[in-house]
């Protein structure tokens, strides 16, 4: 095992998992308290402190094994920011900026990330490739987690997103799949790829994702940063 690989993976991938994972959830946590909730910021949850956010699991074994792996993809989640849309000023309305705030932070900071590439050539040609490796994978983390999220489905905050937003005939049967939403989620990402193979097609949700609004957004941000 070439530990110094790992190393390096790790250190060109822990700044940007950082940025991602904490400035979303602290992003919710803003949003809510500005809305009339202050519960993430009694809390101690509206601060750029990665160590406010860490999930064990989510925000370090889960990417740690990945990474080991060499898996082609990382994966992570932070702690929820607690919001009490109860207290929101329109509960209803506010959910929806809410649950936008996480994913717009995302494609902010990729901008942002997508804008460094413009430092690379006033740095020390030794720590170019490591600074580009960072500010690539800056990048698509951020419109990875931004996209994801955006999935209609609760808890995601895209299924928070369609319950503030479409009629109650609709919102109300959307909004009690939230307890199963992560077990939908992981039979619609790992098992139906599997189980269509099997009968001849493949409906695979990650593969439409990277090949159709992730590369569409991770492209537009390029181009706005003035990338080409």
């Amino acid at each position: 095992m070439d530990f110094g690989h790992i190393l390096y993976q790790i250190s060109v991938w822990i700044v940007p998992a950082l940025a991602a994972i904490t400035l979303h959830e602290a992003a919710h946590g803003f949003v809510a308290w500005k809305l009339g909730d202050d519960t993430a910021k009694r809390q101690g949850r509206v601060t750029f402190n990665p160590f406010k956010h860490i999930d064990p699991m989510g925000t370090i074994i889960i990417p740690g094994i990945l990474l080991l792996v060499k898996a082609p993809f990382l994966f992570g989640y932070a702690k929820p920011v607690p919001v009490n849309f109860g207290r929101l000023n329109n509960p209803r309305r506010d959910m929806v900026w809410v649950a936008l705030a996480g994913p717009g932070m995302n494609f902010l900071l990729a901008f942002l990330f997508a804008l460094g590439f413009h430092l690379l050539a006033f740095m020390p040609v030794g720590a170019m490739a490591w600074f580009a490796e960072n500010f690539k994978n800056g990048i698509i983390l951020n419109v990875v987690l931004g996209v994801f999220n955006l999935l209609p489905l609760p808890p995601l905050d895209g299924g928070r997103v369609a319950v503030g937003i479409l009629p109650d005939r609709l919102a109300l049967p959307l909004a009690r799949l939230e307890r199963y939403g992560f077990f939908i989620l992981i039979g619609v990402i790992f098992l139906l790829p599997m189980i269509t193979r099997q009968l001849g097609m493949e409906v695979d949700l990650l593969n439409w994702l990277f090949t159709g609004p992730i590369s569409y957004v991770v492209n537009l941000i390029a181009n706005l940063a003035g990338l080409g």
